[in-house]
């Protein structure tokens, strides 16, 4: 069970930093300076990034769902 509940963990910090390099590549949150801030491509990362947060969240319950049957 320790196994998935560590995977959930993962996916939602992944899934969080998905966010916030989608949100930089709108030019919503983060330094001006930065490289992601204003730039198209981040909006598109930050996406696929917070995509694989979700799919990790989701082996995560699920190896923690058939771990407890």
């Amino acid at each position: 069970m320790k196994k998935g509940i560590f995977m959930i963990v993962v996916g939602v910090v992944i899934g969080i930093l998905g966010i916030i390099f989608h949100l930089q590549g709108h030019s919503v949150v983060g330094p001006e300076s930065s490289f992601m801030y204003s730039n198209p491509d981040w909006i598109t990362y930050g996406i696929q990034i917070a995509i694989i947060g979700l799919i990790t969240i989701g082996i995560g319950t699920i190896i923690t769902i058939m771990k407890k049957g």
